[in-house]
């Protein structure tokens, strides 16, 4: 095995792992009932710039279809998250509050 072939697995793995970890993010959110309010988005908009860039590089320049497709799943990953976020945050600010008096 040469160290092109330790890097592809260990590319294929991590990233396999990373789209995995994805789902206990989403997760949260869904479940969240303060609007989502710990979310950065201009966090996960880089994510989703740096994950989308580097899918088209590879499929691109590189003609590689493995790093492109693992680079767009991460990067649809990350919109997942961002449109949750966004419908959650919406969702709590739409709910009517009572009025609390003293």
């Amino acid at each position: 095995m040469t160290p092109s072939d330790i890097a592809y697995y260990l590319f294929t793995i991590f990233n396999a792992l990373r789209l995995i970890s994805y789902l206990p993010q989403i997760y949260k959110i869904a479940h969240d009932t303060n609007g989502a309010s710990a979310i950065s988005y201009s966090t996960w908009f880089l994510w989703i710039a740096a994950n989308g860039s580097t899918a088209v590089y590879s499929f691109s320049n590189l003609g590689d279809i493995t790093m492109g497709l693992t680079n767009g799943f991460n990067a649809l990953c990350c919109v997942i998250v961002v449109a949750l976020t966004a419908f959650k945050h919406r969702q709590s600010h739409s709910q009517v509050r009572p009025n609390c008096k003293s």
